[in-house]
Protein backbone atom coordinates (compact mmCIF):
# COMPACT_ATOMS: atom_id res chain seq x y z
CA UNK A 1 0.00 0.00 0.00
CA UNK A 2 2.02 3.31 -1.30
CA UNK A 3 -0.82 5.74 0.28
CA UNK A 4 0.22 7.22 3.46
CA UNK A 5 -1.78 6.54 6.62
CA UNK A 6 -1.82 7.65 10.49
CA UNK A 7 -0.92 5.08 13.19
CA UNK A 8 -4.13 6.37 15.71
CA UNK A 9 -1.59 4.64 18.78
CA UNK A 10 2.00 5.96 18.11
CA UNK A 11 1.02 9.28 15.49
CA UNK A 12 3.35 7.82 13.45
CA UNK A 13 3.00 8.19 9.40
CA UNK A 14 3.76 5.07 7.67
CA UNK A 15 4.74 4.75 4.12
CA UNK A 16 4.47 1.52 1.82
CA UNK A 17 7.58 -0.88 1.15
CA UNK A 18 10.88 0.51 -0.76
CA UNK A 19 13.23 -0.90 -2.88
CA UNK A 20 16.63 -1.09 -1.29
CA UNK A 21 19.64 -1.74 -2.21
CA UNK A 22 20.49 -4.84 -4.47
CA UNK A 23 16.65 -5.94 -4.55
CA UNK A 24 16.28 -5.94 -1.21
CA UNK A 25 12.63 -4.81 0.03
CA UNK A 26 12.35 -3.14 3.73
CA UNK A 27 10.54 -5.32 5.86
CA UNK A 28 9.45 -2.30 8.16
CA UNK A 29 7.99 1.01 6.89
CA UNK A 30 9.43 4.06 6.39
CA UNK A 31 8.36 6.51 9.70
CA UNK A 32 8.04 9.89 9.34
CA UNK A 33 7.15 11.05 12.95
CA UNK A 34 4.17 13.33 13.89
CA UNK A 35 1.49 13.49 16.78
CA UNK A 36 -2.23 14.31 16.58
CA UNK A 37 -3.23 17.07 15.07
CA UNK A 38 0.25 17.88 13.80
CA UNK A 39 1.03 19.07 17.56
CA UNK A 40 4.44 18.57 18.86
CA UNK A 41 4.77 15.18 21.57
CA UNK A 42 5.93 18.02 24.10
CA UNK A 43 4.92 21.41 25.05
CA UNK A 44 6.88 23.95 23.50
CA UNK A 45 8.84 25.92 26.69
CA UNK A 46 7.38 29.51 26.80
CA UNK A 47 10.44 31.19 28.67
CA UNK A 48 11.26 34.51 26.90
CA UNK A 49 14.82 34.02 25.39
CA UNK A 50 16.66 36.88 26.47
CA UNK A 51 15.11 36.41 29.93
CA UNK A 52 16.15 32.94 30.32
CA UNK A 53 19.52 32.86 28.48
CA UNK A 54 20.60 36.20 30.35
CA UNK A 55 19.39 34.56 33.42
CA UNK A 56 21.94 31.11 32.48
CA UNK A 57 24.78 33.57 31.49
CA UNK A 58 24.87 36.46 34.30
CA UNK A 59 24.43 33.63 37.04
CA UNK A 60 27.68 31.89 35.59
CA UNK A 61 29.74 35.34 35.26
CA UNK A 62 28.48 35.97 39.10
CA UNK A 63 29.59 32.77 40.50
CA UNK A 64 32.69 32.39 38.67
CA UNK A 65 33.59 36.19 39.47
CA UNK A 66 33.49 35.32 43.27
CA UNK A 67 36.01 32.98 42.68
CA UNK A 68 38.03 35.28 40.60
CA UNK A 69 37.62 37.73 43.48
CA UNK A 70 38.82 35.20 46.58
CA UNK A 71 41.61 34.37 44.14
CA UNK A 72 42.71 37.77 43.82
CA UNK A 73 42.09 38.92 47.25
CA UNK A 74 44.64 36.10 48.35
CA UNK A 75 46.96 37.20 46.08
CA UNK A 76 46.97 40.93 46.97
CA UNK A 77 45.45 42.52 43.54
CA UNK A 78 43.25 44.63 45.11
CA UNK A 79 42.26 46.01 41.57
CA UNK A 80 41.43 42.88 39.90
CA UNK A 81 39.72 41.70 43.35
CA UNK A 82 37.07 44.92 43.26
CA UNK A 83 36.00 44.72 39.74
CA UNK A 84 35.26 40.94 40.25
CA UNK A 85 33.30 41.33 43.34
CA UNK A 86 31.78 44.62 41.53
CA UNK A 87 30.66 42.23 38.93
CA UNK A 88 29.28 38.98 41.07
CA UNK A 89 27.15 41.76 42.44
CA UNK A 90 26.00 43.52 39.31
CA UNK A 91 25.53 40.06 37.37
CA UNK A 92 23.95 37.94 40.15
CA UNK A 93 21.28 41.32 40.67
CA UNK A 94 20.72 41.27 36.68
CA UNK A 95 20.02 37.61 37.34
CA UNK A 96 17.09 37.64 39.43
CA UNK A 97 15.68 40.59 37.74
CA UNK A 98 15.49 38.52 34.90
CA UNK A 99 14.25 35.38 36.53
CA UNK A 100 11.59 37.77 38.16
CA UNK A 101 10.86 39.30 34.75
CA UNK A 102 10.01 35.50 33.17
CA UNK A 103 8.13 34.58 35.94
CA UNK A 104 6.04 37.84 35.41
CA UNK A 105 5.46 38.80 39.11
CA UNK A 106 8.35 38.60 42.43
CA UNK A 107 5.66 36.80 44.23
CA UNK A 108 6.12 33.92 42.06
CA UNK A 109 10.28 33.83 43.43
CA UNK A 110 9.37 34.42 46.74
CA UNK A 111 6.69 31.52 46.51
CA UNK A 112 9.30 29.05 45.43
CA UNK A 113 11.44 30.50 48.95
CA UNK A 114 8.08 28.74 51.06
CA UNK A 115 9.42 25.28 51.20
CA UNK A 116 12.96 23.23 50.23
CA UNK A 117 12.82 20.22 48.22
CA UNK A 118 16.27 18.77 47.95
CA UNK A 119 15.50 17.23 44.78
CA UNK A 120 13.85 19.93 43.10
CA UNK A 121 16.73 21.66 40.78
CA UNK A 122 14.84 25.21 40.79
CA UNK A 123 13.53 24.87 44.78
CA UNK A 124 17.63 24.44 45.56
CA UNK A 125 18.80 27.09 43.13
CA UNK A 126 15.98 29.89 44.52
CA UNK A 127 17.44 29.32 47.65
CA UNK A 128 21.13 29.11 46.45
CA UNK A 129 20.12 32.54 44.93
CA UNK A 130 18.75 33.63 48.43
CA UNK A 131 21.94 33.21 50.45
CA UNK A 132 24.67 34.00 47.86
CA UNK A 133 22.85 37.11 45.95
CA UNK A 134 23.53 39.11 49.84
CA UNK A 135 26.99 37.87 50.13
CA UNK A 136 28.11 39.33 46.72
CA UNK A 137 26.33 42.79 48.14
CA UNK A 138 28.07 42.73 50.95
CA UNK A 139 31.83 41.94 49.51
CA UNK A 140 31.48 44.53 47.17
CA UNK A 141 30.03 47.47 49.55
CA UNK A 142 33.13 46.57 52.16
CA UNK A 143 35.67 46.52 49.25
CA UNK A 144 33.67 50.08 48.06
CA UNK A 145 33.69 51.99 51.61
CA UNK A 146 36.73 50.67 53.36
CA UNK A 147 34.61 49.51 55.55
CA UNK A 148 33.57 46.23 57.81
CA UNK A 149 37.02 44.58 56.40
CA UNK A 150 36.73 41.33 58.67
CA UNK A 151 33.09 41.60 57.43
CA UNK A 152 33.79 41.53 53.56
CA UNK A 153 36.68 39.29 53.84
CA UNK A 154 33.62 36.50 55.50
CA UNK A 155 31.32 37.76 53.09
CA UNK A 156 34.18 37.46 50.18
CA UNK A 157 34.75 33.65 51.14
CA UNK A 158 31.25 32.83 51.50
CA UNK A 159 30.25 33.61 48.00
CA UNK A 160 33.41 32.04 46.52
CA UNK A 161 32.24 28.41 48.24
CA UNK A 162 29.14 29.05 46.68
CA UNK A 163 30.25 30.21 43.29
CA UNK A 164 30.93 26.71 41.77
CA UNK A 165 26.93 25.83 42.18
CA UNK A 166 25.79 29.50 41.09
CA UNK A 167 27.55 28.61 38.21
CA UNK A 168 26.67 25.48 37.33
CA UNK A 169 23.26 24.95 38.91
CA UNK A 170 21.35 26.52 35.64
CA UNK A 171 22.77 23.76 33.44
CA UNK A 172 21.29 20.92 35.84
CA UNK A 173 17.92 22.93 35.85
CA UNK A 174 17.31 22.76 32.15
CA UNK A 175 18.39 19.45 32.04
CA UNK A 176 16.20 18.12 34.31
CA UNK A 177 13.41 19.37 32.10
CA UNK A 178 11.98 17.15 29.44
CA UNK A 179 13.46 19.05 26.31
CA UNK A 180 15.71 16.29 24.29
CA UNK A 181 18.10 18.44 23.70
CA UNK A 182 19.00 19.80 26.80
CA UNK A 183 18.13 16.64 29.05
CA UNK A 184 20.65 14.13 26.77
CA UNK A 185 23.38 16.52 27.94
CA UNK A 186 23.04 15.90 31.33
CA UNK A 187 26.42 14.70 32.02
CA UNK A 188 28.55 17.01 30.31
CA UNK A 189 26.64 20.20 30.16
CA UNK A 190 27.65 21.19 33.87
CA UNK A 191 30.60 21.52 32.47
CA UNK A 192 30.20 23.10 29.67
CA UNK A 193 28.77 25.88 31.54
CA UNK A 194 31.14 25.95 34.18
CA UNK A 195 33.87 26.07 31.42
CA UNK A 196 31.45 29.47 29.94
CA UNK A 197 31.20 30.84 33.35
CA UNK A 198 34.46 30.74 33.97
CA UNK A 199 35.58 32.72 30.61
CA UNK A 200 32.88 35.44 30.72
CA UNK A 201 34.39 36.31 34.30
CA UNK A 202 37.94 36.24 32.72
CA UNK A 203 36.42 38.35 30.23
CA UNK A 204 35.03 41.29 32.62
CA UNK A 205 37.71 41.23 34.46
CA UNK A 206 40.22 41.75 31.45
CA UNK A 207 38.11 44.47 30.26
CA UNK A 208 37.77 46.41 33.76
CA UNK A 209 41.18 45.33 35.18
CA UNK A 210 44.92 46.70 35.19
CA UNK A 211 46.91 44.32 32.47
CA UNK A 212 49.33 44.42 35.26
CA UNK A 213 46.95 42.74 37.85
CA UNK A 214 45.08 40.52 35.24
CA UNK A 215 47.44 37.50 35.36
CA UNK A 216 44.59 35.32 36.80
CA UNK A 217 42.21 36.16 34.52
CA UNK A 218 44.00 35.03 31.74
CA UNK A 219 44.93 31.98 32.97
CA UNK A 220 41.42 31.39 33.31
CA UNK A 221 40.07 32.36 30.47
CA UNK A 222 42.11 29.61 28.43
CA UNK A 223 41.33 27.13 31.23
CA UNK A 224 37.83 27.78 30.72
CA UNK A 225 37.92 27.72 26.92
CA UNK A 226 39.56 24.74 26.88
CA UNK A 227 36.83 23.51 29.23
CA UNK A 228 34.00 25.17 27.59
CA UNK A 229 34.74 24.06 24.45
CA UNK A 230 35.82 20.29 25.10
CA UNK A 231 33.00 19.32 27.04
CA UNK A 232 30.88 20.86 24.58
CA UNK A 233 32.20 18.56 21.76
CA UNK A 234 32.05 15.67 23.85
CA UNK A 235 28.48 16.28 24.59
CA UNK A 236 27.55 16.69 21.16
CA UNK A 237 29.11 13.13 20.40
CA UNK A 238 27.45 11.34 23.06
CA UNK A 239 24.00 12.72 22.93
CA UNK A 240 23.55 10.70 19.48
CA UNK A 241 20.32 11.95 17.65
CA UNK A 242 19.34 14.80 19.83
CA UNK A 243 22.24 16.50 19.34
CA UNK A 244 21.32 18.08 15.30
CA UNK A 245 19.55 20.84 16.57
CA UNK A 246 22.59 22.00 17.48
CA UNK A 247 23.89 21.67 14.33
CA UNK A 248 20.87 23.52 12.44
CA UNK A 249 19.71 26.68 11.80
CA UNK A 250 19.90 29.45 13.93
CA UNK A 251 21.32 27.19 16.87
CA UNK A 252 24.23 25.80 14.94
CA UNK A 253 24.96 30.32 14.28
CA UNK A 254 24.89 31.30 17.89
CA UNK A 255 27.22 28.11 18.98
CA UNK A 256 29.30 28.94 15.41
CA UNK A 257 29.81 32.26 16.72
CA UNK A 258 30.14 31.21 20.55
CA UNK A 259 33.44 28.86 19.50
CA UNK A 260 35.06 31.67 17.76
CA UNK A 261 34.65 34.00 19.95
CA UNK A 262 35.54 31.93 23.23
CA UNK A 263 38.61 30.85 21.37
CA UNK A 264 39.82 33.96 19.88
CA UNK A 265 39.76 35.66 23.16
CA UNK A 266 41.46 33.33 25.04
CA UNK A 267 43.80 33.38 22.17
CA UNK A 268 44.19 37.44 22.49
CA UNK A 269 44.10 36.89 26.61
CA UNK A 270 47.79 34.91 25.98
CA UNK A 271 48.90 37.80 23.78
CA UNK A 272 47.48 40.52 25.57
CA UNK A 273 50.11 39.79 28.33
CA UNK A 274 51.23 43.52 30.38
CA UNK A 275 51.01 44.95 26.54
CA UNK A 276 48.20 47.19 27.06
CA UNK A 277 44.66 47.57 28.16
CA UNK A 278 43.47 48.05 24.35
CA UNK A 279 43.82 44.02 23.68
CA UNK A 280 42.98 43.00 26.95
CA UNK A 281 39.78 44.75 26.78
CA UNK A 282 39.15 43.17 22.96
CA UNK A 283 39.84 39.64 24.65
CA UNK A 284 37.43 40.14 27.73
CA UNK A 285 35.15 41.16 25.20
CA UNK A 286 35.12 38.55 22.70
CA UNK A 287 34.92 36.27 26.05
CA UNK A 288 31.78 37.84 27.30
CA UNK A 289 30.11 37.95 23.52
CA UNK A 290 31.32 33.62 23.37
CA UNK A 291 29.40 33.32 26.49
CA UNK A 292 26.18 35.10 25.68
CA UNK A 293 26.16 33.21 22.36
CA UNK A 294 26.60 29.62 23.75
CA UNK A 295 23.67 30.22 26.14
CA UNK A 296 21.71 31.52 23.60
CA UNK A 297 22.67 28.49 21.02
CA UNK A 298 21.87 26.25 23.85
CA UNK A 299 18.41 27.64 24.04
CA UNK A 300 17.16 27.49 20.91
CA UNK A 301 18.69 24.18 20.12
CA UNK A 302 16.46 23.02 23.17
CA UNK A 303 13.31 24.68 21.72
CA UNK A 304 13.94 23.47 18.79
CA UNK A 305 14.28 19.75 19.74
CA UNK A 306 10.85 20.00 22.13
CA UNK A 307 8.68 20.84 18.37
CA UNK A 308 9.95 18.36 16.44
CA UNK A 309 8.91 15.00 17.83
CA UNK A 310 11.48 12.60 16.49
CA UNK A 311 13.86 13.68 19.38
CA UNK A 312 11.24 12.22 21.85
CA UNK A 313 10.22 9.12 20.02
CA UNK A 314 13.25 7.59 18.98
CA UNK A 315 15.51 7.87 21.86
CA UNK A 316 12.39 6.53 23.69
CA UNK A 317 12.22 3.29 21.62
CA UNK A 318 15.99 2.88 22.01
CA UNK A 319 15.85 3.03 25.38
CA UNK A 320 13.24 1.01 25.68
CA UNK A 321 14.92 -1.75 22.89
CA UNK A 322 18.55 -1.71 25.24
CA UNK A 323 16.24 -2.48 28.35
CA UNK A 324 14.54 -5.54 26.15
CA UNK A 325 17.92 -6.61 25.48
CA UNK A 326 19.48 -6.41 28.93
CA UNK A 327 16.45 -8.77 30.71
CA UNK A 328 16.61 -10.98 27.57
CA UNK A 329 20.19 -11.44 28.26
Amino acid sequence: MSEAFRDGAGGVRRRGRRRRGRGEQAMVPDAAFASYYGKPVLKRPEWKPLDVAGYLWLGGLAGASSLLAAGAEATARPALARTAKLGAAGAISLSLAALVHDLGRPSRFLNMLRVFKPTSPMSVGSWLLAGYAPLTMAAAAADVTGRYRIVGAAATASAAALGPAVATYTAVLICDTAVPSWHEGYREMPFVFAGSAAASAAGWALVTSPPGQAGPARRTAVLGAVLELGAFRLMKRTMGLTSEPYEKGGPRTWLRAAEGLTAGGALLAVCAGRRGRALAALAGTSLLAGSVALRLGVFHAGVASAEDPRYTVVPQRERLTDRSRTGES
